[in-house]
């Protein structure tokens, strides 16, 4: 009986790919029903069982899974009595069955909501003239928060906070926020460091969410600085606004627009990067120009984020971001990490 269960499931995976592809074809129904519907309730369940918790419940579950995982391969291929390689299918079959299915049901399906654009009422669209004055204008205001929270130019910005503080404060974010658009307010919190923050760091991620339990990961080792856009990254994922370029863009605008400097700081330094590096690629001269413009301590604050992910630079490293861009490209995200230009878009229409 439990061997035609395992059979069953297997036999559901192609059923459940073409259900998902068939879905991905109707943006608005998933926005209506699921999104805006059944993901709310789903999502504010999970958040309220994990959010009170000091640690992260996922990220236990995942050590859990991983040494079940080492103890099914090592029973499997030097038992004595070795199953079949049959049995050996079913069971990893059967269980990639149950976690599609889960990934779709708790938050995966918001891979295929209607483009963030759509939601907010945006254009996406813009020329080269309207990104440079866009990035001239982030310019200035990062030079002047930047002057009102240190007087000398060549200083670097440090966050006066902890994580945690910063994790508590993100609510007031998301409250300011969720005035102007009402589908990003953010409530109960969810939101905690991540148990596996060196091994994410040597992958080369800030933060992650897990789907499963609806908790925000943010990497402790992180600079202080990048604490704020980071949280609210995560947050807007379990929001759910799944895709990376999107949840860039709420992170961006959620900081920017809070009334705290630093958190302004953040928000301002993080939305310009996107600019300079899709104005590099329109107008190399230009860009150079324009970064010459930032003060210096702004451009030792891009140097340390640089500075801190070389340290742990490794071999591993660009494999795991192939993965994950992979990942992206077969959940409706196209151009994978590389999503630069959807967020600038974004930033230039929001301004504009």
């Amino acid at each position: 009986m439990q061997q035609k269960t395992k059979l069953y499931l297997v036999l559901s995976l192609p059923i459940q790919f073409m259900i998902i592809k068939i879905l991905s074809f109707f943006p608005e129904f998933i926005e209506r029903y699921y999104s805006d519907g059944l993901y709310q309730y789903i999502s504010k369940s999970l958040r309220y069982v994990f959010g009170a918790l000091p640690f992260s419940f996922g990220d236990i579950g995942y050590l859990v899974l991983l040494l079940l995982l080492i103890r099914f391969l090592m029973k499997s291929l030097f038992k004595k009595e070795n199953r079949s390689w049959k049995k050996i299918g079913l069971e990893i079959g059967s269980n990639l069955a149950i976690i599609y299915a889960v990934f779709h049901l708790f938050w995966g399906l918001n891979y295929y909501r209607l483009p963030l654009h759509r939601v907010l009422v945006l254009d996406d669209t813009y020329t080269t003239e309207e990104l440079i004055r866009v990035t001239e204008k982030l310019i200035s205001q990062a030079n002047e928060i930047h002057s009102k929270i240190e007087v000398n130019d060549s200083i670097a910005i440090v966050m006066p906070y902890t994580k945690a503080e910063i994790f508590k404060e993100t609510r007031y974010v998301y409250h300011e926020l969720s005035r102007k658009y009402t589908q990003l307010k953010y409530e109960p919190s969810s939101i905690k460091t991540s148990l596996l923050s060196i091994p994410l760091t040597y992958m080369g991620f800030s933060g992650y969410l897990n789907p499963i339990t609806n908790e925000a990961q943010v990497n402790a080792l992180i600079l202080d600085y990048k604490s704020p856009t980071t949280s609210c990254h995560e947050e807007a994922h379990q929001l759910g606004f799944a895709k990376e370029n999107e949840a860039n863009f709420i992170a961006a605008i959620a900081t920017m627009e809070y009334e705290n400097l630093y958190y302004q700081y953040s928000g301002t330094t993080f939305a310009l990067k996107f600019c300079l590096n899709d104005l590099y690629f329109k107008d190399e001269e230009k860009a150079i120009c324009l970064i010459e413009k930032l003060r210096p301590g702004i451009r030792m604050n891009y140097r340390e984020v640089n500075e801190f992910w070389d340290r742990y630079e490794n071999p591993l490293e660009p494999i795991f971001k192939t993965t994950y861009d992979n990942y992206l490209k077969a959940n409706n995200q196209p151009k994978g990490i590389e999503t630069y230009s959807y967020v600038v878009a974004l930033l230039v229409n929001y301004f504009k």
